[in-house]
């Protein structure tokens, strides 16, 4: 039984696993890749994880292309030092490949079932794994297999008892359809934040009346809505970080997004708390949104978003937030639910 602590839990979806409201992201542990975040020190990766966990954060997403697989190989060296007994869930994803002549190449999306069952294999051993708490689609497929070759693939892993739930990433709600058809989609994994909000219009609500989870990535929006980001900062930007090439840390859009992030700041003074945690915190006032992954390169950065686990914005809190959003033009999507039902217990704060 994943440790919980003494943080809240919800139910994801129809599992049985209960979660914290956040969970540890792994992308960027995986260190110098197409896609990395930069060099990273594995022995500050491992002491993030147990503190986290020692906090109370009771699972961990990562992906088998993160850092070419060294990212779950990060994340099994930090569990060796956890009774089992203490170990938070493990989720991991499948579908990106390599390109094996060129490292710093992008992946190429595969949903050919016999790539899958390798990749599966591969991923408990790195993991030092029998059973991986959750397996996701990372992306849907462009090698030309249909969502229905890949799905059932998934399916029959939890079948099999080689995973305990199976979910997308990066699909949308025709994609979402199509998959439950053929068996329930325990969750799914979009990118959501207070500058990327699409998800709001079309997946959550999906997800709320189907009854599957939902673990947001990236609700900083990578670091741009932590609190620490300027435009200082963004401009020097390593060339190995996969930030210093995105559009949304570059001029006009930099600057409005800092425009919510410094809306952020105020909520988080009268709360006593940090500006990434309220950023975290809005994902997680939406209706249908179980949980959120942080990433963390430090212990330091676990405790800068830690208050998400326990924080619960006001509806007030909520709009002010919106008008912000609204007043910056940043990014795209609804900035504010359609019914004011979809604002998860936010009442219950004011």
């Amino acid at each position: 039984m994943a440790n919980t602590g003494a943080l809240p839990v919800r139910q994801l979806g129809t599992t049985d696993m209960r979660i914290t409201r956040a969970g540890f992201g792994s992308w960027a542990v995986g260190g110098d890749w197409a896609v990395g975040w930069g060099s990273q020190d594995d022995r500050d990766s491992v002491e993030a994880i147990r503190h986290a966990v020692a906090r109370g954060i009771n699972w961990i997403d990562t992906a088998a292309i993160y850092g070419l697989g060294h990212s779950e190989e990060v994340v099994a060296m930090a569990l060796a030092g956890i009774p089992r007994s203490e170990r938070p869930y493990v989720f991991t994803k499948c579908g990106l490949i390599p390109d094996a002549g060129d490292p710093k190449a992008l992946p190429k999306q595969v949903g050919a079932p016999a790539s899958i069952r390798r990749e599966i294999e591969d991923s408990l051993r790195r993991l030092k794994m029998e059973r991986i708490d959750l397996y996701q689609m990372h992306w849907p497929a462009k090698d030309g297999a249909p969502i229905e070759d890949y799905w059932n693939t998934l399916l029959d892993l939890r079948k099999e008892g080689k995973v305990r739930a199976v979910g997308l990433s990066n699909h949308n709600v025709d994609q979402l359809e199509a998959a439950e058809k053929l068996g329930h989609v325990d969750t799914l994994q979009p990118p959501f934040s207070a500058v990327k909000r699409s998800a709001g219009a079309a997946e959550l609500p999906w997800c709320e009346a189907h009854r599957t989870g939902v673990i947001v990535y990236s609700p900083m929006q990578a670091g741009l809505l932590s609190g620490s980001f300027n435009a200082q900062r963004a401009a020097s930007l390593p060339a190995n970080d996969w930030r210093s090439r995105d559009a949304e840390f570059k001029g006009e859009a930099l600057r409005r997004n800092l425009h919510i992030a410094e809306a952020m700041r105020a909520i988080a003074e009268r709360e006593h708390t940090t500006v990434a945690a309220v950023a975290v915190a809005w994902t997680l006032a939406w209706q249908g949104v179980t949980g959120a992954i942080v990433g963390a390169r430090s212990s330091k950065q676990v405790d800068g978003w830690l208050d998400a686990a326990v924080l619960t914005l006001t509806k007030s809190e909520f709009e002010e937030i919106a008008v912000a959003i609204d007043q910056s033009g940043a990014g795209i999507g609804p900035s504010r639910p359609a019914s004011t039902a979809m604002i998860a217990k936010a009442a219950a704060a004011e």
